[in-house]
């Protein structure tokens, strides 16, 4: 890059930073933090929308009943005490003490109560907890109470998962809202206050330190442990352009961009006031159809791609060469429920892909891929499966836009001529995929379930039957049944495991080895 380019990416970057500065801060004193997402800020309901900005937003402004640590072990977080009877079908649960919300009332059992249920409703690991709860109530204003039906090993591991969404606890008076309408208002107990008169969607997006907040007293952990804040505000500064977004970094306009282009990454190498770092070391990637409309309604079509896709051509176009690592598995490879049990159907063979398709009785239906042009792998990827899909001989449409619209989009079950869409990229970080219980893709549960909505009987049966044994021996058993099947039915086509690495000032410590950005536990010189 020559100097007069570097001069204008500056310039740009600082125009577009004091743009969306807002209102002045004039106090030298306040320690900010000015953070790049990897997306906007599209929604404040992280039980609605599930894409991580959304679930990092949610990490910011409420607290959970458990929470991961680094190593993926469940702790409690706003629970004291658990106590499960002999049988284990009860579960009574004590809140510590100092919980308050945001506006100024204490948080009670009742809260939890209306939040679980909520949460439930969206979540796929939730909604097999119901499946076997008779009752889920208040015992008084500090103690709830779970009643199962049979026992649930998974219980705590559900309401302290990381992956989306998350049990996010919310007063009662906002987790009655109905699950599938959106909440207006961030009113949570979490270590930082949502700003919401500074929000601007596609823009910015403010959080103040929660002064009423009080952290556990153990070390902070990933997601678990105190969260001791540092910092007096965190701004969320939406810069779309990678370029751009990249010289604010290096003018000292950002202070994180959370995940930098790994293309662009030489443009920070050498900069002694840069910091580029491990975020997740492999991230998975995945071809997500849309099963509710024609043609990957037909099992025969969506086997057609899973037999022509090559991993190594998508990975390389997303991350470049060295950053990727081919992963023919629906598990997160290296994790104890990944076997590869019927991969075999990959064959990475566009020959064979068009012969499968000329024999599926493919009519020529519009294929529409949406895709988001501001999160460049993406994008990347999007491409080549455009290509891969005409090459198979598919009538195929892409159709680029941010990732917050195609997170609206993407809900929806329409035909593509009346706004729908077929099929999308899409990935995950590891915690998304390390089981069947908490698997978001991984489901046969229609339209209940994530977008692509499949119906798959046999697949919610070996997850049931997965979630009710309890060693590992049984459960590496029914995650290679699981596996053999899904190469089958093909519920998306694995794409692999990419990279992914963060950029940070040097004057920024503390960054938690944990599955998103979190904001405690940071401090700037």
């Amino acid at each position: 890059m020559n100097i007069r380019r570097r001069e204008l990416l500056a310039s740009t970057a600082a125009a577009i930073v004091l743009a969306t500065a807002g209102r002045v801060i004039a106090d030298d004193n306040i320690r900010t933090i000015r953070f790049i997402p990897a997306g906007n800020l599209s929604s404040i309901d992280p039980v609605v929308t599930t894409g991580y900005p959304i679930r990092n937003h949610g990490y910011m402004v409420y607290d959970t009943l458990f929470a991961e640590d680094e190593k993926f072990d469940i702790q409690p977080q706003m629970v004291e005490k658990v106590e499960a009877s002999e049988d284990a079908l009860v579960y009574t649960m004590t809140l510590r003490t100092g919980l308050v919300f945001h506006d100024g009332n204490p948080v009670r059992a009742q809260d939890c109560v209306a939040s679980i249920k909520r949460w439930a409703a969206k979540d796929s690991l939730g909604q097999s907890l119901f499946e076997v709860t008779s009752d889920l109530s208040a015992v008084d204003d500090n103690v709830f109470r779970f009643t199962l039906s049979a026992p649930f090993p998974l219980i705590l591991t559900a309401l302290g998962k990381a992956s989306t969404p998350v049990c996010f606890i919310m007063p009662e008076r906002i987790a009655n809202t109905p699950p599938t309408v959106q909440i207006r208002d961030a009113t949570g107990s979490g270590p930082f206050r949502f700003l919401q008169d500074e929000w601007v969607p596609g823009s910015r997006a403010v959080y103040e330190k929660f002064n009423g907040y009080a952290p556990r007293k153990e070390e902070a952990s990933g997601g678990a442990g105190g969260k001791v804040v540092h910092v007096d505000r965190v701004e969320w500064i939406i810069i779309p352009d990678q370029s751009t977004a990249i010289a604010a970094l290096k003018q000292d306009e950002a202070d994180w961009f959370e995940k930098p282009d790994l293309n662009l990454l030489p443009l920070l190498e050498g900069d002694q006031n840069v910091v580029v770092d491990a975020y997740d070391p492999f991230q998975s990637t995945l071809l997500r159809f849309n099963q509710q409309q024609a043609p990957f309604n037909n099992i025969k079509v969506r086997q057609a791609v899973m037999a022509a896709v090559n991993q190594s051509d998508v990975l390389t176009a997303m991350v470049g060469a060295g950053n990727f690592k081919e992963c023919k598995s629906f598990f997160f490879c290296g994790t104890p429920m990944s076997t590869g049990a019927g991969s075999e159907v990959m064959k990475s063979d566009t020959a064979l892909g068009q012969q499968l398709l000329a024999d599926s009785g493919y009519r020529n239906e519009k294929v529409v891929i949406i895709s988001a042009t501001d999160i460049p792998w993406i994008h990347s990827a999007s491409l080549v499966i455009e290509q891969l899909l005409r090459n198979l001989g598919m009538n195929v449409e892409l159709q680029a836009m941010d990732l917050g619209t195609l997170f609206a989009r993407r809900v929806k079950t329409d035909p593509v001529e009346n706004g729908g869409w077929s099929a999308l990229v899409s990935g995950a970080g590891s915690v998304d995929f390390m089981s069947p219980a908490q698997h978001l893709a991984l489901r046969g549960d229609g339209l209940k379930g994530w977008p692509g909505w499949p119906e798959d009987a046999q697949l919610e049966g070996l997850r049931k039957r997965w979630m009710s044994v309890t060693t590992l021996e049984e459960r590496k058993a029914l995650a290679n049944e699981v596996e053999k099947h899904a190469f089958q039915s093909v519920p998306y086509v694995p794409l692999g495991q990419r990279a992914q690495k963060t950029a940070y000032r040097s004057s920024i410590s503390g960054i938690l080895k944990a599955s998103g950005p979190f904001f405690w536990n940071l401090q700037k010189f």
